[in-house]
C-alpha cells in the first residue's frame, strides 16, 4: 500500500505542529488526493506563490 506523503504532513499541520506546508507545482496533485480526503480540508487554505508553489495554512474557523 502506497502511503501519501502529505497525509502526514496535514495531520501535523491541524494539530499545530507545523505552521506551514509548502507544495510545489510538480506535487500538487499528490497533494490534493490527501487534501481532499481530509476531514477539515476548509480550514486548510492555500496561499499561491511564485513558480507554482503554494503555502498552505490551518485556519481554524470561529
Amino acid at each position: 500500500m502506497i502511503v501519501n506523503p502529505y497525509e502526514e504532513q496535514l495531520k501535523q499541520l491541524v494539530l499545530g505542529d507545523l505552521q506551514e506546508v509548502i507544495v510545489e507545482q510538480a506535487d500538487f496533485l499528490v497533494f490534493r488526493e490527501a487534501w481532499l480526503a481530509h476531514p477539515q480540508r476548509k480550514e486548510i487554505v492555500g496561499e499561491a506563490g511564485l513558480n507554482g508553489r503554494i503555502v498552505y495554512r490551518f485556519l481554524k474557523e470561529m
